[in-house]
């Protein structure tokens, strides 16, 4: 059964107008306030003590996260394409949970658990630790939204592999490390490299379990994202228009990166 002609047009403009509406008009309007008063002027606000220090900061966070996600995703997608055990289920909406819960109550579960009066409260006290509000506590709150991304991203590639090369290996005398070096990390590449690129950008990106945890203090623990707020409720609009299309930017790389990496990744499987 077809649709008739206008239903097709209709449907179609509406998905359009939607896109229109809610993506193509505000990023080209932060676009038009950002450069009307000229390019010197954006290298300008992006180029501040508070901007510089800022970035710093986000990628400090995003030098720390990624290796971590990878360290811990890559066996914890190990364990569930490879194993079958009780409680996998459980461990499968536990690594979802990020996606599901908001933020805020992320960084609110943070502090409840790591804040002096929490229940790990002793690491601050006693040792002088300080966790929340600072750097260990943005590092946690982006370790926690970011946890499903190489989980999720190279568990398919795993089952899709099969064990067929792993058992070749073991059968020829190959340990469990030769054995992951050799065929199974070769084989992961474009799933693990798909899984760090949406970390990095939602690490850069975070705003919602960031601001709880963060002292938001500029050159600091202000990363920039804080600082794009900061400077908004300040009344200096011209400034976050300005870090706001400087992220922008990075979410256009990540996009492309994406993009190349679909396309590597499908010519990986015509020719498999």
């Amino acid at each position: 059964m077809t649709s008739s002609p206008w239903v097709r047009y209709l449907t179609r403009y509406a998905a359009l107008a939607y896109i229109l509406v809610l993506l193509v008009i505000p990023v080209t309007l932060i676009l038009w306030r950002t450069f009307e008063p000229g390019f010197g002027e954006f290298v300008d606000r992006i180029t501040t003590p508070a901007a510089i220090s800022a970035l710093d900061l986000s990628l400090l966070v995003v030098a720390i996260v990624v290796p971590v996600n990878v360290l811990f995703g890559v066996p914890t997608a190990l364990v569930l394409a490879r194993n079958r055990f009780r409680g996998k289920r459980v461990l499968q909406a536990v690594i979802d949970l990020p996606v599901a819960v908001s933020p805020v109550i992320v960084g609110v579960a943070l502090i409840a658990l790591w804040g002096s009066a929490g229940a790990f409260g002793f690491v601050e006290k006693d040792l002088g630790f300080k966790i929340i509000f600072g750097l260990p506590g943005i590092v946690l709150a982006s370790i926690f939204v970011t946890l499903p991304f190489v989980v999720r991203e190279v568990e398919p590639v795993l089952h899709e592999l099969g064990t067929d090369q792993e058992e070749a290996a073991a059968i020829l005398g190959s340990d469990w490390w030769q054995t992951f070096w050799r065929i199974t990390l070769p084989s992961i590449r474009w799933g693990l490299t798909y899984g760090i690129v949406l970390t990095i950008a939602r690490t850069l990106g975070e705003y919602g379990a960031v601001i709880i945890v963060s002292s938001d203090l500029p050159g600091k623990s202000q990363t920039l994202t804080l600082l794009v707020s900061d400077r908004y409720n300040r009344g200096a609009e011209y400034g976050a228009y300005a870090l706001s299309t400087l992220l922008m930017g990075v979410a256009v790389a990540v996009l492309i990166v994406q993009v190349v990496l679909d396309a590597r990744r499908a010519r990986a499987a015509s020719k498999a």
